[in-house]
């Protein structure tokens, strides 16, 4: 007779930790129906950008204000920050509960963010001075109710990943924090997903003749 299976270690769990109470997979069930709700944002956001983005009416257009130099550059700050962020949940995993490393590669994602942060506010500023405000056209009204929310998000990401770890910090990896990383990390890779498509969308399709 054989005993029960053993379940498999995911994101943030060694292999020997106990299974999830009903209690933690409710929780990150929860979650998931938020980042549901949250892609229907943006899929809302992406469906009046792309109704809008001919909408110039003589004034500021993609071509003329969009640059994919710094784009590219934002893009491969927020994807490495998904690395690091995934190398500190590979940490968490396999470092015995040693909190070192896990800071570490946090400090490294929270670096890759702010840095992203501070080169898109550079990029607005510039359109900015340029005349291109979101009230001179549909084109960019559409452009900024979209891209600066992911920038929000982005911030919204630094603050919460401050505050674990804060959490790692005061109680160590406990399954309380453990969880709470889990959902950071969720929200974090989605948010590398989202601007993946912003470029796709916005930026590349706003460069082409």
């Amino acid at each position: 007779m054989t005993g029960p299976m053993p379940r498999p270690a995911g994101i943030g769990r060694a292999a020997d930790d106990p299974p999830e109470d009903a209690r933690t997979e409710s929780a990150i069930f929860g979650f998931w129906l938020f980042m549901m709700s949250d892609a229907l944002v943006f899929a809302l956001l992406f469906a009046v950008y792309g109704t809008m983005v001919s909408a110039t009416v003589g004034g500021p257009s993609p071509a003329s204000e969009f640059r994919m130099g710094p784009a590219f550059v934002e893009t491969v700050l927020l994807l490495t920050s998904s690395l690091t962020f995934g190398m500190a949940a590979l940490s968490m995993k396999h470092d015995g509960g040693a909190r070192g490393p896990l800071l570490g590669w946090l400090a490294a994602t929270l670096a890759l963010a702010v840095a992203f942060l501070v080169l898109e506010a550079r990029d607005f500023a510039t359109m900015f001075s340029h005349g291109a405000h979101p009230t001179r056209s549909g084109f960019l009204s559409a452009f900024f109710a979209l891209v600066p929310l992911h920038g929000l998000h982005v911030l919204a990401g630094c603050l919460w990943l401050l505050v674990m770890v804060a959490q790692a910090l005061v109680h160590g990896l406990d399954a309380r924090t453990r969880i709470n990383l889990l959902r950071l990390s969720l929200f974090w890779h989605f948010l590398g997903i989202v601007w993946v498509a912003v470029v796709s969308v916005v930026y590349l399709q706003g460069l082409i003749p």
